[in-house]
């Protein structure tokens, strides 16, 4: 069932990536939402429903943005599977250090990626800067709103109920 949430959790962030691409054309705006979902997976379900989730979301990623397939996908199903094992040993409870880790495993899947396409196109054309940083600090940010509604949707849903309640319980004549 974990397994299902995760990949439900990265198809979401796949449509929600491919509807905002518009946005990213010309590199304003580096985005990597597939990321996010998988970073959540990992926090939530564990290492091998992370693993699962990166792996189908990044070829899935990868078929539809054009770019060499399978590169993504194993760059997704390490980052996740690392991020899945460091959230059972260590207390990742609050959506800010969440948002940090986040943070932190962007940089780490664009080294992976840059790596990985120097090797697979046998040349070094270095690593932009300028676009990890904006990926860096867009993909923290959606991962923040992510946790935080998550975390703050159980009370909502507690509160509309108990005001449902109390407002049926009471008479108006």
């Amino acid at each position: 069932m974990k397994v299902a949430y995760a990949l439900l959790t990265v198809g979401l962030a796949l449509v929600v990536q491919m509807a905002l691409a518009r946005y990213a054309v010309g590199g304003r705006w580096v985005f990597d939402l597939v990321l996010v979902g998988v970073v959540y997976a990992a926090l939530y379900w564990g290492p091998v429903a992370a693993m699962w989730a990166g792996t189908l979301g990044g070829l899935m990623q990868d078929a539809l943005t054009g770019s060499v397939i399978g590169v993504g996908g194993l760059a997704k199903t390490v980052v996740g599977f690392g991020v899945g094992l460091a959230g059972d040993q260590f207390v990742v409870a609050r959506p800010s250090v969440r948002a940090a880790a986040v943070a932190l495993v962007t940089v780490g899947h664009r080294l992976i990626i840059v790596g990985l396409l120097a090797v697979v196109n046998q040349a070094w054309n270095g690593v932009p800067w300028a676009a990890v940083l904006m990926e860096t600090g867009l993909n923290a940010a959606a991962g923040f709103l992510a946790f935080q509604v998550t975390d703050a949707l159980p009370g909502v849903i507690l509160q509309t109920r108990q005001r449902r309640r109390s407002s049926l319980g009471r008479r108006r004549w």
